[in-house]
């Protein structure tokens, strides 16, 4: 039976870990160490490392993989494939070389664009209307390597980064558990065009701060964007608050980008650039927890009035 080693980190790769364990030999799982989480920073697993355990395959855990005591280990292991999907690590070259067939990446996104650590994110913060997975070659360069399959999926302005992270992870199972054969036969991956590349860099704290002068529609691209892990914020009667949902409006107002342009006891209008509105609906003042804006507006939001401007520009 040919052997693996797998290396991923969150929920987007368990699906494919748990499939390559049915058909092929896990000799180890590489993934991130266990980090603190929540308000009382209790040490959580991640959740390759919980999928890993159940399935019973040696957990190897590098702080840093280059030049570690498990890089070594894995080493020794001398798999005939490595298969990584979204590990969050450069991999040494000695570590790819070490695969006797070669070392296959789940990467999310229909390169050659969006190489990088956030290419789920980026597809829906520019508005893109459909996304994917691609099987690369893993080399040495970031996402640069061959490709062998890609398979795409529609984007809708329902999704956001958590929704298409679930449809792509199983997207990227199917497509790999299919590929792989032809993968171990010798199949040669098609290189990229460099001329189409782009890049996906992981997404900055300054990132976070919503832009209000945005059009609605590009607002609401980074708020999906951003959600359901890191959740983009304003700052709205002073205080920094996230907006988790929104809802961009065909109205259109001359009102200064922040103001009220409509509030009842349930619904909150707010324009935003390009003379555009957009309604909120689920927002999390500091140190609280989401709230529709029917809860905000019968509490902290209760002084709100029409004409208001609620939101400094940044």
């Amino acid at each position: 039976m040919t052997s693996v080693i797998f290396m991923g980190t969150p929920q987007f790769a368990v699906p494919i870990l748990e499939a390559v364990a049915k058909e092929y030999d896990v000799l180890a799982v590489v993934t991130q160490p266990d980090r603190p989480v929540g308000r009382r920073q209790k040490l959580a697993q991640s959740p390759v490392k919980q999928a890993a355990l159940k399935l019973g395959v040696k957990v190897l855990q590098p702080e840093k993989l280059s030049g570690s005591p498990e890089l070594a280990e894995a080493i020794e292991l001398a798999p005939d494939l490595i298969i990584t999907a979204a590990y969050g690590q450069f991999l040494p070259t000695k570590f790819l070389n070490a695969a006797k067939i070669t070392a296959v990446n789940v990467h999310g996104s229909l390169l050659p664009k969006y190489r990088g650590g956030a290419p789920i994110q980026y597809s829906i913060i520019n508005g893109d209307q459909e996304t994917g997975v691609t099987l690369i070659q893993m080399v040495k360069k970031m996402d640069a390597g061959g490709m062998w399959a890609q398979a795409a999926i529609p984007l809708t302005r329902a999704d956001d980064t958590g929704t298409v992270f679930d449809k792509l992870s199983l997207v990227g199972r199917d497509l790999l558990m299919k590929k792989l054969p032809d993968i171990i036969a010798g199949e040669a991956p098609t290189p990229q065009d460099e001329k189409l590349v782009t890049f996906s860099p992981t997404i900055s704290k300054d990132q976070e701060h919503l832009d209000i002068t945005l059009p609605a529609e590009k607002l609401d691209n980074w708020v999906r964007g951003l959600r359901p892990e890191i959740g983009g914020w304003v700052t709205l009667l002073g205080e920094r608050v996230k907006l988790w949902a929104i809802t961009p409006l065909d109205g259109t107002t001359e009102a200064k980008p922040g103001t009220v342009v409509e509030r009842s006891k349930k619904r909150l209008v707010v324009a935003a650039g390009a003379g555009t509105t957009f309604a909120i609906n689920t927002l999390q003042p500091a140190g609280k927890g989401q709230q529709p804006i029917a809860a905000f507006l019968n509490g902290a939001g209760r002084s709100i009035q029409e004409g208001d401007q609620i939101i400094a520009e940044n």
